[in-house]
């Protein structure tokens, strides 16, 4: 029996969580504002380089994903 979490929703669950760390990234960009460091705030005008490597990863995490779901809903081509 094959298992259907696997097999069907693993794609999208992948495409779901690259969407949401994309959107973060987003949003954070736009108000200057960003969750990093175990719980704290980052601020785009205090801490500026530390604001761009959050978003930036935040950013990284949402095309990886995506790209990954797209990659095995297509399935590599022999």
């Amino acid at each position: 029996m094959t298992d259907l979490f696997a097999s069907q929703w693993k794609p999208y669950f992948y495409l779901f969580f690259g969407f949401i760390f994309f959107s973060l990234g987003v949003h954070w960009t736009l108000t200057g504002k960003a969750w990093a460091r175990f719980g704290g705030w980052v601020y785009r005008a205090k801490e500026p380089s530390d604001f761009w490597w959050t978003v930036a990863l935040y950013y990284f995490l949402g095309v990886f994903g995506i790209g990954y779901s797209l990659y095995v809903v297509s399935g590599p081509s022999n």
